[in-house]
């Protein structure tokens, strides 16, 4: 005999009352375990980790020590900021060739940088970037290939399946040439 869907929910439901009171009895279980390795060791909430600032419970890096993650070394006071690593973004690149040193930009340096209004208040001129972006130059093929069918190829990457369909029955490139 087949169950019904109703049937079946009744089960699921049946079954999760059951695993909300077993998860309730080993919750219990572990947190009265907790309690009492907590009185054996006497240890605190602050060495626990618990009713302060995340920061202060964690323990301290020893210093040169390295995590894999890098936060900002470098930011300009405008909401640009580089960890430091791969290439140098544009904002500090220009920058740079303004004639402004990579120190005024490292984080908690005492020479940190001005946003650029603040150097045009005080007089001073913003200089454009010394290199103008390269735009790479599309290539167009110089003959497209297309058959009655719709299908179409540029010329450029292998040949597709149509195609190669075609030239083996005997048709040659310059009949699809348009």
């Amino acid at each position: 005999m087949a169950q019904t869907y109703k049937q079946i929910q009744k089960q699921i439901e049946q079954l999760q009352r059951q695993a909300d009171v077993l998860r309730h009895s080993e919750v219990k279980g572990v947190v009265d375990r907790i309690k009492v390795a907590i009185a054996h060791y006497g240890l605190t909430a602050a060495q626990l980790g618990l009713g302060t600032s995340k920061a202060a419970a964690r323990p301290k890096k020893a210093l040169g020590s390295s995590s894999g993650k890098s936060g900002a070394k470098f930011s300009d006071g405008n909401g640009n900021a580089w960890s430091g690593r791969g290439p140098r973004p544009s904002w500090l690149r220009d920058a740079l060739t303004a004639g402004r040193s990579i120190d005024e930009f490292r984080v908690g340096s005492p020479g940190k940088s001005k946003p650029v209004s603040a150097e045009l208040a005080s007089g001073e001129t913003a200089v454009p970037a010394a290199r103008p972006a390269r735009k790479k130059a599309k290539r167009t093929a110089k003959t497209s290939y297309k058959d009655d069918a719709g299908n179409s190829w540029s010329g450029f990457g292998p040949k597709p399946r149509w195609l190669k369909a075609a030239l083996d029955a005997g048709k040659s490139l310059e009949d699809f040439a348009k």
